[in-house]
């Protein structure tokens, strides 16, 4: 396929290309995947600028999409990958094959730098907002080479970390402490102050006034932010909310565990330990059942089952994806819809586009970078909420983007009167801070 870049794109691409540290905060559906591989091909086959390439990538993203984009452009010929996946064996030989682009999923970098002598001259690192603990092994592992780099590109479709703090080890990875500072107490100390804390003990920080911008202004020259509104005629989008309502009895079990965080259900024990336990476990009784002890499902309705098979019926064989979160919602789901598939394999992304998958599971945690799947359909259902902004906005993106022909639907499934409109509330307003979970909890027992 001919690759006729937009203005933005070739702006983008110009970017890379002249900046030899550079973060890429693009918003869903812009194709930043295309974007960098058109800056790294000129780089490695133009300007002879790079010559062995790290891209770290989630691994669905790794295994599907960057392999699919580098084969689908024309411009791109030439411009050779091995895929550093699958047992350790194998991703040794794939270390050893001669390529421009090396792909790994990011839960193999601490692996990679143990046991690879350093010979990558570039990295892109794909969803950098990944590497936002300075304490997992993954960052720890970048930030031991990363002197050995000279071009680093990072990637996100997310301009607004969780907080700003997140921002530190991100930045970090690209410019070595430069401008938000080697250290992250320092950075802390600078920017922030101390907010939930018992006594020595500090919980939480909250950022100063006014450091938002002047965090941003420090690492603007190498990072540029794009909003897809901004530059795409987008499809229309529709969100729908289906209200579903549990029956007397259920509604008594869901409130009584509400007010005493406690519950016998028949020989079963349902207990909450604090705010965000009893968070957990409303949801799970909103969606239809509960985890007891030792992982036992404990059945509560069937309410929003009944609504999923009411949208199926309605679709009239059109596809669903539907977005579910605790595994006892899959098996239930599973159990009543036979036809239902998960999409986990990039074959089951390519048989959901190609339009032979009626109704399509999948959890947003493992769906939420990178995965192209609006040619498969338009309508998104929600089975079960999640707290994630970021997560309920990466996975609508997968339909609702660039080159979808169709209005997009997203249907979300609420239990009437219980913390599923909480977190409605939340992800409408895009306030999902754990405060805000908190509170929520804490009106909702004092109701």
């Amino acid at each position: 396929m001919k690759y006729k870049p937009h203005n933005y794109q070739q702006f983008a691409t110009d970017f890379i290309l002249n900046q030899s540290i550079c973060c890429l905060m693009l918003d869903m559906g812009l194709g930043k995947t295309v974007i960098t591989l058109t800056a790294l091909w000129q780089l490695a086959l133009d300007s002879f600028d790079v010559s062995r390439v790290l891209v770290i990538a989630p691994k669905r993203v790794a295994e599907d999409t960057w392999p699919k984009e580098l084969a689908k452009w024309e411009h791109l010929t030439g411009l050779t990958s091995s895929l550093v996946l699958g047992s350790a064996a194998e991703r040794k030989a794939a270390l050893q094959r001669k390529a421009f682009l090396y792909i790994i999923n990011r839960e193999n970098v601490a692996w990679l730098v143990k046991n690879h002598y350093w010979d990558f001259d570039m990295v892109v690192i794909d969803e950098l907002s990944s590497f936002k603990s300075n304490k997992a092994e993954r960052f720890k592992a970048m930030k031991k080479v990363r002197p050995m780099v000279t071009r680093i590109v990072g990637l996100t479709g997310t301009p607004a970390p969780n907080t700003l703090l997140d921002l530190w080890p991100q930045m970090y990875l690209m410019d070595m402490g430069q401008r938000l500072g080697r250290f992250i107490g320092g950075f802390r100390d600078r920017f922030f102050l101390p907010d939930k804390r018992n006594r020595e003990i500090i919980y939480s920080y909250k950022p100063r006034e006014g450091v938002e911008d002047a965090i941003y202004a420090l690492i603007s020259d190498i990072c540029i932010s794009m909003k897809a509104a901004d530059y795409l005629d987008m499809p229309e989008r529709i969100d729908n909310r289906i209200e579903v309502s549990m029956s007397p009895k259920e509604r008594k079990l869901y409130d009584d565990f509400q007010k005493d965080m406690v519950l016998s259900i028949d020989d079963e024990e349902l207990d909450a330990a604090n705010a965000a336990a009893l968070s957990n476990k409303l949801l799970q009784m909103a969606n239809g059942a509960v985890y007891g002890e030792d992982k036992k499902i404990i059945p509560i309705h069937d309410r929003k089952l009944d609504a999923l098979e009411d949208l199926v019926e309605a679709a009239n064989g059109k596809p669903l994806l539907v977005a579910y979160w605790y595994k006892h919602d899959l098996q239930r789901i599973k159990a009543r819809f036979k036809n239902a598939r998960c999409i986990d394999t990039a074959k089951d992304i390519d048989d959901w586009n190609a339009g032979k998958i009626p109704l399509a599971l999948i959890h947003p945690a493992s769906a939420g970078h990178g995965l192209n799947l609006q040619d498969g359909g338009c309508t998104i259902v929600w089975f079960g909420l999640t707290w994630s902004l970021e997560l309920y906005q990466q996975l609508n993106a997968r339909l609702w983007r660039q080159g979808q022909k169709h209005t997009v639907v997203i249907h979300h499934i609420v239990t009437k009167g219980t913390h599923d409109e909480d977190v409605m509330w939340a992800l409408e307003n895009k306030d999902t801070r754990q405060s805000a979970l908190i509170e929520a909890v804490r009106a909702r027992i004092g109701g």
